[in-house]
């Protein structure tokens, strides 16, 4: 299977039923690599994760072979997917319980993020870019050139 790399940010909205439209650029391209099937999960700084299912299958089989003492964190990752598919209408259902867990109302981004997306609150991840800007850069992009 031919790796494809997401990137790029889509502001979108969250429809009264926690259905959000995926974005026109990546539907054929889901559609071709997962057949629509996607799967969503906890990310630990507060977003959701949400993987095409070959990439989740790759991801899953990685977090399920990781020590006991990972346990907690297989819970987060495992415990919480959830297989979904994008419908006839070009949605994808984000359930109530992850909506919760990631704080989405209305107004989300979805960041292509190389094998998969982070599913954020807008305001969130306003505030998450912040606080990495004024991090400034780490040490492993001190001699990056731009």
């Amino acid at each position: 299977m031919a790796q494809f790399v997401f990137q790029g940010a889509s502001a979108l909205a969250l429809d009264a039923k926690g259905r959000l439209v995926v974005p026109a650029r990546h539907r054929e391209v889901l559609a071709a690599l997962a057949q629509g099937q996607l799967t969503l999960t906890k990310h630990p700084q507060g977003c959701l994760l949400v993987f095409p299912r070959p990439s989740w299958e790759i991801f899953r089989d990685k977090i399920a072979a990781l020590p006991m003492q990972a346990v907690g964190w297989k819970r987060i990752f495992l415990g919480n997917a959830m297989d979904v598919e994008i419908d006839a209408s070009s949605r994808v259902l984000v359930s109530p319980e992850l909506r919760a867990a990631a704080g989405l109302a209305k107004d989300v981004l979805l960041l292509g993020m190389g094998s998969h997306f982070e599913l954020w609150d807008a305001e969130r991840y306003a505030a998450h870019e912040a606080e990495v800007m004024q991090q400034g850069l780490p040490d492993v992009l001190q001699d990056f050139s731009f």
